[in-house]
């Protein structure tokens, strides 16, 4: 029996994994219907390929889809979760292109849209742009494969730019060394330190002939973001660099002066801790500390619940040999038979 269970459960994992995968893109929405045979997707360069791996690519595709005598060129990108969708997102963003409310975020120039939803990016191009255009892409971002759990949930270091002098349309957000280097990092992508899991968003500050460049830098936990703060407070020295650190968060400015000050005395540090996780900063040796303590909490609960138990059925048996007169316990009880013989 258990053999044969077994060999079920190995059929069906099979059937599971040669199972075809869904199509990325609808067959139709908001009134576009794709047009056959033209979904090919032209090779990235390979610069763009490595960052867009760097943000967790899982799959891509494309399509045209026509309504009356207009098309519509969609290319889309799915990747493992929101971090890596909006992360991709500003890397894609196009020069002039200005923001716009579609999806979790999108922007646009002309007739070219670029919006994220959930783990999904999407490149739209409207041959005659129209007014009903965002309508049709929130339409198609609503059939779009969503993510669950931990995984949608977008990166929280962009909430610590701080809104006034902003430039949106210049955040670039970060996870690998070759996006950060094609989205023009002030620093070098060795001194952020990626592989120690670091995360870099960059803005623009300022108008245009006198702007400045903040970057922050977020790290797993204080100790390895004040090991990078060492090296990276040398390079400012020689560059004109202002830094500031609390906790994980790192903050540097290209510029080293009044406006400097001002924009590094506004990035809220002290909400960190709070913001970047629901739980906070857990660091692995908590964690440890969570586990025992919950397996601990399990192994009471199931003590007290075996103990409540045999109160119940014990004091059950005791109560019912008290109203029938007998003693509670029955250890002196004597047994003898009765073979009730009359003459």
């Amino acid at each position: 029996m258990m053999r044969f269970l077994a060999g079920a459960v190995l059929l069906v994992s099979l059937a599971a994994n040669t199972a075809p995968a869904a199509p990325l893109l609808p067959g139709s929405f908001g009134g576009w219907t794709v047009l056959p045979g033209k979904d090919s997707m032209q090779s990235p360069a390979p610069e763009t390929s490595a960052a867009l791996e760097e943000y967790g690519l899982v799959q891509r595709a494309s399509a045209t889809y026509y309504k009356g005598s207009a098309d519509l060129t969609v290319s889309v990108w799915q990747f493992k979760d929101a971090t890596g969708a909006y992360g991709a997102f500003t890397f894609l963003l196009q020069p002039k292109m200005h923001a716009e409310k579609i999806g979790s975020g999108g922007a646009a120039e002309g007739g070219h849209f670029l919006v994220w939803r959930g783990g999904t990016v999407v490149s739209a191009e409207f041959s005659h742009p129209a007014s009903g255009d965002k309508a049709s892409l929130d339409a198609l971002a609503a059939q779009l494969p969503g993510v669950a759990g931990g995984a949608s949930v977008a990166p929280s270091l962009p909430r610590y730019l701080p809104p006034r002098g902003l430039d949106p349309e210049s955040v670039r957000y970060a996870i690998g060394p070759v996006a950060y280097r094609q989205a023009g990092g002030v620093l070098p992508p060795d001194m952020i330190g990626f592989s120690d899991e670091a995360e870099a968003v960059t803005a623009k500050y300022g108008p245009a002939n006198a702007e400045a460049t903040l970057t922050l830098i977020l790290y797993p936990t204080p100790q390895i973001a004040a090991s990078h703060l060492k090296a990276i407070d040398g390079l400012a020295k020689t560059r004109g660099l202002m830094t500031k650190r609390s906790g994980p968060l790192l903050a540097v400015v290209s510029r080293n002066d009044e406006q400097a000050k001002r924009l590094l005395s506004a990035v809220r540090f002290k909400d960190l801790v709070i913001m970047n996780r629901p739980e906070g900063y857990v660091n692995e040796a908590a964690k440890v500390a969570q586990l025992l303590l919950g397996i601990a909490t399990l192994t009471g609960i199931l003590i007290g619940g075996a103990v409540l138990v045999a109160l119940f059925l014990g004091g059950g048996r005791a109560m019912l040999r008290r109203i029938q007169g007998k003693p509670v316990s029955s250890v002196n009880d004597e047994e003898f038979i009765s073979l009730n013989l009359r003459r």
